[in-house]
């Protein structure tokens, strides 16, 4: 009797073990940039993942729109992209800086759209805008309670990487100090999540003063991570853009405590299985002929990105009558063109944003001042130019601009007295802050349009190992 009430005893004890031992799976995306190609094929992931794992949280780490024009000139410009995710389950995102290129009404809509919760807490909009944001947010996954905080980069400005003007009446506090007034969830939640628009080095900087957290979902440098690292104890995970991966993190507790952590990447891109009501809506949204319209042939491929910067700065210097021109790097949204059809779509997925063209007549010092402004401000990155060649070093403490020196098409330095009509979008302006006498107009044409004109008039294009900058020691 006494060796079956111990048997008894020991399947009660390893009953209870197994049910204090509770799993958490993630499916996470970052940084889409508007890949609605990519969803059918999404939708399949998250439904076999939903299959095996019922209480499933899906999540996106910011960045969702800008980067198809089927997506970001519809009538409600991103509305496909918050259809879609909708469709999916998406059950929340952060704000990444694109998020604001609609400007604050064009925010406001899409979130009242979305069946999915918008999270940043170092986002403060005016209510005015009816901006429909929460700090962080509990969620119930199979009897585990989730915390997920949500959080956007800033960038040298004190904003997030888009137009400022969009950003006009809402405030802005730095990250990290904004995520610590939340490590109140650690006592509340099972598992806390930082959903983090802040890239792969500040999300590793950050590990270090937050101990409370179990997990970073990461975007905005489009780090490619295997599955997902440790730092100072929180897994924290993230994928190149576009979609060309996600990551499924699992996340084991046991009574109470977060006792192991994983992450693997599952391939999105060039896959068959897709889900087929997903596949049906995607086509409503793609059916769009005009986008697909012939500008020019490219008679050689744009091997690297500098090959199309320098063909976007030529147009915007051609066909707006200026002398120079030059474009923030951060502008040119993908790196390569295959030789053959240059569509206009590819052009909105090259220039997505709609910037506004503008002049302004300024000497070669302001312009050597208003380029080293651009650098700093556009993430370090050298801007692509036009009319003229720059040579520049950096310090290699800072990677700051140690000295710079623009030069004519003949070779010759470029007379810093002399007054060069300026041809650049809003945003490279707005992110090149100098005290020049000229502080710019507008033309009132889309920077997209000029490259499209220039593209026609052109007809065929070759820029193979087209070069307008150069670093020196």
């Amino acid at each position: 009797m006494k060796k079956i009430l111990f048997s008894v005893v020991l399947m009660l004890v390893a009953l209870t073990a197994l049910a204090e031992r509770k799993e958490l799976h993630i499916l996470s995306a970052n940084d889409m940039h508007a890949a609605i190609e990519c969803f059918p094929r999404l939708g399949f992931i998250a439904d076999s993942l939903r299959t095996l794992y019922p209480d499933l949280l899906i999540l996106s780490a910011g960045d969702n729109r800008s980067g198809d024009p089927k997506n970001d000139m519809y009538e409600i410009p991103a509305y496909p992209m918050v259809s879609l995710m909708n469709i999916v389950g998406f059950h929340a995102t952060t704000l990444g800086n694109h998020e604001f290129d609609s400007g604050q009404e064009g925010l406001a809509k899409l979130i009242n759209m979305s069946a999915f919760s918008t999270l940043c807490s170092n986002v403060h909009p005016d209510p005015k805008w009816k901006i429909n944001l929460r700090p962080w947010q509990k969620f119930d996954c199979g009897g585990l309670t989730v915390g997920v905080i949500g959080v956007v980069q800033l960038g040298s400005m004190g904003i997030p990487e888009s137009l400022p003007a969009r950003m006009t009446d809402i405030s802005f506090t730095q990250p990290l100090e904004t995520i610590k007034q939340y490590e109140f969830l650690r006592k509340e939640c099972d598992v806390v999540v930082l959903l983090s628009h802040l890239g792969f080095p500040t999300d590793v900087e950050i590990s270090k003063d937050l101990p409370w957290v179990d997990i970073i979902v990461g975007g905005h440098t489009h780090t490619q991570l295997a599955g997902g690292e440790m730092h100072n104890g929180i897994l924290i995970t993230q994928n190149v853009n576009r979609l060309q991966r996600v990551t499924h993190s699992t996340i084991v507790v046991e009574d109470g405590k977060v006792v192991s952590k994983k992450a693997e990447n599952i391939a999105v891109r060039g896959e068959k299985n897709e889900n087929k009501a997903v596949a049906e809506l995607l086509k409503y949204f793609q059916n769009n002929p005009a986008f697909e319209r012939v500008l020019a042939q490219a008679d050689t491929p744009f091997l690297v990105k500098e090959e199309l910067g320098c063909m976007v700065t030529d147009a915007y210097m051609t066909e707006s009558g200026a002398e120079v021109s030059y474009q923030n790097a951060g502008g040119v949204r993908y790196e390569t063109h295959a030789a053959g059809d240059f569509t206009v779509n590819d052009v909105l997925m090259l220039d997505p944003f709609q910037n506004q063209m503008m002049l302004a007549d300024v000497t070669g010092k302001e312009l050597v001042e208003m380029i080293i402004a651009c650098y700093d401000n556009d993430g370090q990155r050298f801007p692509y130019v036009a009319g003229m060649t720059a040579e520049y070093s950096l310090d290699p403490a800072t990677n700051k601009i140690k000295k710079l020196t623009l030069y004519q098409l003949d070779g010759k330095k470029l007379n810093l007295k002399k007054t060069y009509r300026l041809a650049i979008n809003n945003y490279a302006l707005a992110v090149s802050p100098t005290n020049r006498k000229d502080q710019g107009r507008p033309t009132g044409e889309v920077t997209s349009d000029l490259i499209i004109r220039y593209l026609e008039h052109q007809g065929h294009v070759n820029y193979q190992d087209r070069r307008c900058l150069k670093v020196v020691k």
